[in-house]
């Protein structure tokens, strides 16, 4: 499984690029409800060495993500014409309660997790750049080694 900081290694333009995207924005992650249909849920990411998700404890997402732990995010675009470009990752996310990694992801936040939240660690596994030149989608992708 890739960390955010792995990733970076790998694939920094895209990482860089990623983060900009993300980091302290909306977006929108992608889980799968019990019946396996798909559900999209706004989120805010937060990105250190990994890329984390606090969220409540009641929330659908985390209970789909406790259940089946395959995710996708992607960003907000800024317009119809796909404005800033487009940037996703999908791997899995699973709940961790380590203290340490908890507290990377305080520090990492744009803002200040309630301590009542839970915490997941979002693996990528690949990841999708899409910019717009002239109206034309220039889009890069990258799959994990592993």
């Amino acid at each position: 499984m890739t960390s955010w900081r792995a990733f970076t290694q790998q694939a920094p333009e895209l990482a860089a690029f990623g983060q900009a995207r993300l980091q302290g924005r909306v977006a929108y992650l992608g889980t799968l409800r019990a019946d396996g249909s798909p559900r999209v849920h706004p989120v805010t990411p937060i990105i250190g060495e990994q890329l984390f998700l606090f969220m409540e404890p009641t929330s659908p997402k985390g209970k789909d993500l406790q259940r089946d732990p395959r995710y996708t995010l992607h960003c907000a675009v800024e317009d119809a014409s796909g404005g800033g470009g487009e940037f996703s990752v999908s791997g899995r996310a699973p709940l961790t309660a380590d203290p340490g990694l908890r507290a990377q992801a305080v520090q990492a936040s744009p803002y200040v997790p309630q301590d009542r939240y839970i915490l997941f660690v979002l693996t990528v596994e690949s990841a999708l750049m899409n910019r717009y030149i002239d109206g034309t989608a220039s889009p890069r992708r990258w799959q994990a080694l592993e």
